[in-house]
């Protein structure tokens, strides 16, 4: 490309851009500038509604997994504590039938 090329572009490009920003500067786009911007802001609100929704959401699931751990905690420590009084009864009855015992074989030898 020859040098009068390369200004021929460079003034087209000029022109151009000279005639380009006048358009985008006018007050039909100004118009469409505030159309795009007020829709921007109303798709914004409606995100901001549906994060506040789904944020609720969360906080409620959250706590109500936490109610269901506390009582599967709960439940649990009880049958620990049911267990514990299981193995310390027999124990007890053991003992007992073992004092029983005891006693029958002392009787036994100081009836001989």
């Amino acid at each position: 490309m020859n040098a009068w090329g390369k200004i021929g572009l460079f003034v087209g490009g000029l022109v151009f851009g000279t005639a380009g920003v006048a358009v985008l500067s006018s007050e039909d786009a100004k118009k469409a500038y505030t159309h795009c911007t007020a829709a921007v802001m109303r798709g914004r609100d409606c995100v901001v509604k549906r994060a506040e929704i789904i944020r609720e959401n969360c906080e409620d699931i959250s706590a109500a997994a936490k109610d269901i751990n506390e009582e599967r905690l709960l439940k649990a420590r009880e049958r620990e504590i049911a267990d514990a009084r299981a193995v310390l009864e027999a124990a007890e009855a053991e003992a007992a039938a073992m004092a029983e015992t005891a006693e029958a074989g002392s009787e036994e030898e100081e009836g001989k």
